[in-house]
């Protein structure tokens, strides 16, 4: 199965559809419920909500999601049964298995009820396809066209040259993989002084995006929240709080960060994320979406715009 360990969650559907051709005489039994075996198009629906909730036991890299929202339904035209499944979730992937699989089953199940009343000539399965799916990469861009980032590494111990820098490189590495052109990447000692320095200098620079590595924890040289704070403008708490969170469910140690983020400059977005390679990563992860589109959508200086299609600001 492929990770998804690092895919943030998001409301997600999926729609697919499918059709059932069958005789005219085959139509009107269905419509007039005169089938022997029963209701069709309610068993069918009662078998494609089954085959929702068992995709994952069917198809060998289909995780296992919770469903939270399923249903089929059904039109008689004039040569076919057409089924439509529309399933709706709240995970890391999406329900587009779900929904063929839905209609798959439902489709499967008409034929199976009607065997016996159409001849298997006059009976076809055909034009399973997914329809429409929201949610992820479809809906929620992960990628930018060239905005510059800087990199800043806080460390003693690796601007000592006693330990490789793997965090920040991290960093660097997934921004790039994004779209962002890396303007800088500098490592220096846990001295907020410099810190403040090399922060404001890339402000100066107009650089779309600073984020430093390090510094965000409690201990007594862990500086960066004091240095960087006071450069902020305007402070968006809801990045780093979506980090933590993030974090928090596959660590118990990520609500220790101190880590901020907000608006500096004339439009520049800082970051402050923690030291640690996994702990950067899952930061980087979880906010990236939400970042993409601030860099996009944010207009310094001129009137406010919403940040998010649904509204929020």
């Amino acid at each position: 199965m492929k990770d998804i360990t690092l895919k943030p969650v998001s409301l997600r559907s999926a729609t697919a559809q499918g059709r059932v051709q069958l005789s005219a005489e085959g139509l009107a039994m269905i419509a007039e419920q005169r089938v022997d075996k029963g209701n069709v198009q309610e068993c069918a629906r009662i078998a494609g909500l089954m085959a929702v909730k068992r995709t994952s036991d069917w198809l060998p890299h289909c995780h296992p999601i919770p469903i939270l929202d399923a249903e089929l339904s059904f039109v008689l035209e004039d040569a076919a049964l057409v089924i439509e499944a529309r399933v709706r979730t709240i995970a890391a992937t999406g329900v587009e298995m779900e929904a063929l699989t839905a209609v798959s089953a439902s489709a499967l199940t008409v034929y199976d009820m009607m065997k016996p009343h159409v001849p298997a000539a006059q009976m076809r399965i055909d034009g399973i396809h997914l329809k429409e799916k929201t949610g992820g990469k479809s809906d929620f861009a992960r990628t930018v066209n060239g905005a510059t980032a800087a990199v800043l590494v806080m460390s003693d111990t690796v601007a000592a040259g006693r330990k490789p820098d793997t965090a920040g490189k991290s960093v660097a590495d997934g921004l790039q993989q994004a779209g962002f052109m890396i303007a800088a990447y500098e490592v220096m000692p846990d001295e907020p002084a410099q810190i403040a320095a090399r922060v404001t200098h890339w402000l100066s620079e107009g650089a779309a995006l600073i984020v430093t590595v390090g510094g965000t924890g409690v201990g007594p040289r862990d500086k960066t929240i004091e240095a960087v704070q006071p450069l902020l403008v305007t402070e968006l708490p809801g990045l780093m709080e979506a980090a933590r969170n993030f974090g928090q469910q596959r660590t118990p140690y990520a609500m220790l960060s101190r880590g901020i983020a907000g608006l500096a400059g004339r439009n520049t977005v800082v970051m402050t994320f923690p030291g640690s390679r996994k702990g950067a990563e899952e930061s980087l992860a979880a906010v990236l979406p939400g970042l993409v589109h601030l860099i996009k959508a944010c207009r310094w200086g001129q009137p406010q715009q919403s940040l998010h299609k649904g509204g929020y600001e």
